[in-house]
């Protein structure tokens, strides 16, 4: 199904889309005309009333994108878009028509002269955003508010940045970002009231089953987003899910006078190769208790870590050598090493070469781009950012916590067999051939030295104190919510459950039984375009009629003889 729904052209296809729906317990994207209407108008901090009824949970489908983000289909008033799935950032953006750079009209953009029904100005669009990246990309424009739907759950009324120029390069007809980062984060939630992120939004207006999200990282569209619960059908086991507190940060300057939650971040105690264990070396051991701080980023394409750590990692892998000054390795590609990350006793995951391998260089086919790359000193006193390579080892739970009751935590399932056989470099060989993965880079003929940098100085109020664990008066979930993982390995089993696979039982002739198993694919949709618009791109699907009458049959329990 997914954020939009599926659209069936023959009435008899639609009775069993809509039982299926049900089931699922979702609601079927609705056919509507332009409004003849002006845009409503709010002042700034005021908001809309809320006349859309809250759906509890949901799951869509999660692809990868050519540039190795990840990005689901969500609806925007009743247009569809893609947009990448950050929980590095927090803050929800799209680019619109008013943005005519080429990086905007390579993509479909929000039409702002459709008269959205549920869009709402703010402040005359005089409300202005502005966000900067790493690469030195930038997009700007204006904030609004929206109904926003991902995985058929719907956040009315959503604050999001109304891009109207933009050099960001985006892939795949992915149309903007999708932060799913706390509020602290936000450049809209700074720039204008009650303009709470989306994650944030379903949580505080208690709106989800539970909050807390869980995402499931594949190298191509079969990962997971679930919305209010976890997939299980990729967690087989809700007990082996391990929790980790997410780390709190001190205000930044006067912001505020209060400590809170600004990442996504835990406490890394460990890494390891071929199980020789390092322990990290903090760039700010005062302010963070000692402790390396990782942030865990689906935005990220990649594995970081500061100097002081990366160094020792490959100084353990022979061969390895520093090929330039943005912190790139190379390894001999017919490593057999494992790479392992630990947040606490017996809290030790493990990538297998191809997770961490970027692939063989041109210019010598017998070594390999590898992750991780070394950062300079970050003022925020994040030294690992653990990104896609990581987290598709895992199913993650990001649970978001409940004022006065639980803090948020970061709950890890892994889905490598801890003791499964080091990846022979003959797998390892046959795994990039078959990707093409070879790098186009020329590596140095010599011996680089390792950079040094100047420590900058910590960005956090050190004399408000943030304690790991610690609840907060606001900011996190309504405590109208019961907290059910105040003791995880009791509650876990509370946790709301959702699934993408469905499974089909067919008797045939001979009476033999037949089993199949079928998994929700991204929708077929036509992205940014209004109802009753023509002109916009087609995001083509195949067509799944029957497959949509099966699974409906399935759902209410019918056996297809």
């Amino acid at each position: 199904m997914g954020a939009a729904g599926i659209k069936m052209s023959r009435w008899s296809e639609s009775v069993f889309v809509f039982h299926f729906a049900l089931c699922l317990g979702t609601t079927l994207a609705k056919d509507s005309s332009p409004s003849p209407f002006n845009f409503p108008t709010l002042q700034p901090g005021q908001l809309a009333s809320n006349n859309t009824g809250p759906n509890s949970y949901g799951i869509s489908p999660v692809s990868l994108a050519d540039d190795g983000t990840y990005y689901v289909v969500l609806q925007a008033g009743e247009i569809s878009f893609r947009a990448a799935i950050d929980t590095g950032s927090s803050d929800f953006w799209l680019v619109s028509t008013d943005c005519e750079t080429q990086t905007c009209e390579a993509v479909p953009r929000y039409p702002l002269a459709y008269a959205s029904p549920t869009f709402v100005s703010i402040n005359n669009n005089a409300t202005t955003f502005a966000l900067s990246y790493a690469d030195g990309s930038s997009a700007s424009g204006f904030v609004a508010r929206e109904a926003l739907e991902v995985s058929n759950v719907t956040a009315p009324n959503q604050a999001f940045g109304v891009v109207t120029n933009s050099n960001v390069t985006l892939n795949d007809e992915v149309s903007g970002v999708l932060g799913l980062g706390f509020p602290r984060l936000s450049e809209i939630y700074v720039a204008t009231a009650n303009a709470t992120p989306f994650f944030a939004s379903l949580s505080e207006q208690g709106i989800l089953d539970y909050p807390i999200l869980g995402l499931s990282l594949t190298r191509n569209s079969t990962g997971t987003l679930a919305l209010g619960a976890i997939d299980v059908s990729v967690v087989q086991n809700v007990s082996e899910i391990v929790w980790n507190d997410v780390v709190p940060f001190s205000p930044i300057g006067t912001q505020t006078s209060t400590s809170g939650y600004m990442y996504w971040a835990i406490h890394m105690t460990n890494f390891a190769v071929n199980g020789s264990e390092l322990t990290p070396i903090p760039t700010y051991p005062g302010p963070t208790d000692n402790s390396s701080i990782a942030l865990l980023d689906v935005g990220t394409p990649g594995l970081y870590g500061p100097y002081q750590d990366v160094t020792r990692l490959y100084a353990l892998l022979p061969g390895s050598r520093l090929v330039d000054d943005s912190g790139q390795w190379a390894i001999p590609c017919d490593s057999s090493a494992t790479l392992s990350f630990s947040f606490g006793p017996g809290n030790t995951f493990i990538l297998q070469p191809t997770d961490y391998l970027i692939g063989p260089t041109e210019s010598n086919p017998n070594l390999c781009l590898s992750w991780p790359k070394a950062s300079p000193p970050s003022a925020d006193g994040i030294d690992w950012q653990l990104g896609a390579p990581f987290l598709r080892t895992v199913y993650s739970v990001w649970s978001y916590g409940i004022d006065y009751k639980q803090p948020p935590m970061i709950g890890l399932y892994p889905l490598l067999n801890s003791s499964a056989p080091v990846e022979p470099p003959a797998f390892v060989s046959s795994f990039f051939s078959a990707a093409s993965a070879t790098v186009a880079t020329m590596l140095p003929n010599y011996i680089l030295p390792t950079p040094t940098f100047t420590t900058p100085p910590y960005a956090f109020n050190t004399s408000v104190p943030a304690t790991l664990g610690e609840t907060v008066l606001s900011e996190l979930a309504t405590s109208t919510y019961e907290p059910i993982l105040v003791t995880p390995a009791v509650g876990v089993n509370e946790l709301p459950k959702v699934s993408d696979a469905y499974t089909l039982i067919v008797t045939d002739a001979q009476g033999d039984v037949l089993t199949s198993t079928y998994h929700i694919t991204q929708p077929s949709v036509v992205l940014g375009l209004p109802p009753g618009w023509s002109g916009a791109r087609a995001l083509h699907a195949p067509h799944v009629g029957l497959g949509i009458f099966i699974l409906a049959a399935v759902c209410v329990g019918a056996r297809i003889l």
